[in-house]
């Protein structure tokens, strides 16, 4: 694992190389080379009674290890009764469910390609993505969903048929249940019994595995192809320096259409876990309890939340409470700052964490199950101020780094190597350096092979020596940790001349127990100003403790009072920056940016040029004077 930077020279350093020096976990012999090779090797080798498990009509239900590969087979199996061969293309469209991994686990078992879309996309990009991709079976979770999307299905002209997960009958001639299709599978390999190892066996480490979309940020969206090699190497490499084992319980929570989740379901597979899917977003709390989880991997919105929620329970509850959870935050965050610097907790504040532990920290524990070993986060950016939190209550979160194009992990904190405000280290076999601007390039096995059909996309997005150019800036400290500070398209520069990286800045203010979503503008503009979308939940706290009698979302962001306790919030929070970065206006926002509405990516970015369009003229008002 290296460590490249063509920017700086830092200790460590020898002949621009930065080499970790660390002990490094060997490789596993049994190591698979194709995802087919995964799904066989690990079902046999842990041949688990609850490999797989759901919950329906308030209960648990387990999936074997065998009956998950004699299903993926039948699915397999089905497939090829309906034409698809290796190399084919289908899409899946679902809510995650044991369905969605074992058709995965089918598609892999046969060579064919599959294709995860989001279950929140619009239709319109939807057909664009099938018809991209040339999908010739179409994945859907139910007949509702499919009636969503039956105009644009009409429209795709490469499909030969829609198999619907929740269906128990075949619903016409382009339609055909899961179970059917895997009835199907299961005549032939009656008819055929080698078959399904005869397709398995063919399938090359480097032929494509699967077909993911980017969520298209910036113009149309772009299929990433990702080989075996690419994913069962990223997958291996990124959980080397993690203790896991198959005495190890994760919830999977996540969307499977996401690849961190995906590669995340692939690891739990690989060492023989008994994975839990959580029913739905509204659900997690409640799931956590139940299956009380050892390994836990969620956004940073996530964590945010679940703090949010807890500070405002207490603050609910009485004054006294609020005054003592804010205690023992402070309290969490000095002791966990201490132990990040290496440095001995005084006796005073050793014994003050203690009580806090029992005050505070315990229930925030007990919220995830209370046997959390820890958790790992991706996708964005975890605040400092967050990780510090759980850091204090000892709930350790992993940071890492990484896209859809790199498989996803390029970085990422362990439990032995960990540094708060970073993404972590190269992963093994990963190599990471600097270009002159700033911009983070990586190399390894997990880099993709290019986007589908867009061969000077390709081209763009790789250096002449073959090297992956990220598009964040980043930099690196003397120990090889990286530290992200923006995307290059976004930083933005003041009609002053000054260059400003937003998200760090939007990472500041969500400090904030009043600030829900925070958005930058200002771009060829005199100065930075903020859109805001507040907490509402605290800020009724807030109203009812200074007699304001707001009532709607509108009342609040209206309220002179409410807008200033928010300039002074940005103000406090961003009071170190240089003049020119800081925020000189802000404006509130009455409802939520979500996916729906066109303001975020399915992972929940934010599109910036949708957001400048949309709120234009409060933007405008920012500046008339």
């Amino acid at each position: 694992m290296e460590v490249e930077s063509k920017k700086t020279k830092a200790k460590g350093l020898e002949n621009g190389v930065f080499r970790n020096v660390h002990p490094r976990t060997a490789l596993h012999p049994d190591e698979p080379n194709t995802l087919a090779d995964l799904f066989l090797n690990s079902a046999k080798k842990y041949n688990r009674q609850n490999a797989l498990n759901f919950k329906k009509d308030g209960k648990w239900l387990p999936i074997s290890s065998v009956e998950m590969i004699s299903r993926a087979e039948n699915i397999a199996l089905g497939l090829y009764t309906l034409g698809i061969r290796q190399g084919d293309r289908v899409g899946i469209l679902s809510h995650n469910s044991p369905d969605w991994t074992i058709t995965d686990a089918g598609c892999q078992l046969s060579g064919v390609i599959d294709v995860p879309i989001y279950t929140t996309l619009a239709p319109n990009s939807v057909q664009y993505i099938v018809n991209d991709s040339g999908a010739k079976v179409f994945f859907l979770q139910d007949k509702a969903t499919f009636e969503r999307l039956a105009e644009i299905i009409s429209e795709c002209q490469t499909l030969e048929k829609v198999v619907l997960f929740e269906s128990e009958e075949d619903e016409g001639e382009k339609f055909i249940s899961l179970k059917q299709l895997e009835k199907l599978g299961e005549n032939l390999k009656t008819e055929q019994p080698n078959l399904i190892e005869d397709l398995a066996k063919t399938i090359d480490k480097d032929s494509i595995a699967t077909l993911i979309y980017t969520s298209g940020t910036t113009g149309e969206p772009k299929g990433v192809m990702l080989t075996h090699r690419n994913v069962v190497s990223n997958m291996i490499d990124c959980g080397a320096d993690f203790s896991f084992s198959e005495k190890d319980i994760p919830l999977s929570v996540l969307p499977l259409s996401h690849v961190f989740e995906r590669t995340a379901m692939y690891l739990y597979i690989y060492n023989g876990m008994s994975v839990y899917f959580a029913e739905s977003i509204d659900k997690v709390a409640e799931n956590l309890k139940e299956i009380r989880p050892t390994i836990f991997v969620g956004v940073p919105r996530i964590f945010e939340k679940v703090y949010s929620k807890a500070k405002l329970k207490a603050s609910q509850e009485s004054s006294l409470k609020g005054k003592v959870f804010d205690w023992a935050i402070e309290v969490g965050k000095e002791y966990a700052r201490c132990v990040e610097s290496g440095e001995s907790a005084s006796r005073f504040l050793a014994i003050k964490h203690i009580l806090a532990d029992k005050i505070v920290f315990s229930k925030l524990r007990e919220f995830f199950g209370g046997r959390l070993r820890f958790c790992i986060t991706g996708g964005a950016a975890l605040s400092e101020s967050i990780n510090y939190i759980f850091k204090g209550a000892n709930i350790l979160i992993m940071q890492g780094y990484g896209l859809t194009e790199t498989s996803p992990v390029i970085t990422t904190n362990t439990p032995l190597f960990s540094r708060v405000g970073t993404v972590g280290k190269p992963i093994r076999n990963a190599q990471i350096r600097l270009a002159e601007d700033g911009e983070i390039e990586a190399a390894g096995p997990s880099m993709m092979i290019g986007y589908y059909n867009k061969p000077d996309a390709t081209k763009d997005v790789f250096t002449e020596d073959g090297w992956f150019k990220t598009g964040d800036i980043g930099t690196i400290d003397t120990d090889g940790f990286l530290r992200i500070t923006d995307r290059k398209k976004e930083l933005f520069k003041t009609s002053g001349g000054k260059y400003i990286a937003p998200a760090m800045i939007e990472q500041m203010i969500k400090g904030s127990q009043y600030v829900n979503q925070v958005v930058l503008v200002g771009n060829e503009r005199k100065f930075a100003a903020a859109l805001i979308v507040p907490n509402f939940e605290p800020l009724e706290v807030y109203s009812k403790q200074h007699s304001l009698n707001l009532k709607s979302p509108a009342d609040f962001c209206k309220s002179e009072k409410i807008v200033s306790l928010l300039e002074k919030e940005v103000a406090n929070l961003t009071q170190h920056l240089s003049n020119y970065e800081k925020v000189k206006r802000i404006a509130l926002l009455e409802k939520e940016l979500t996916v729906e509405s066109g303001e975020l990516t399915p992972t929940l970015k934010i599109k910036r040029r949708v957001i400048d369009e949309k709120f234009r003229y409060i933007i405008e008002e920012f500046y008339e004077d």
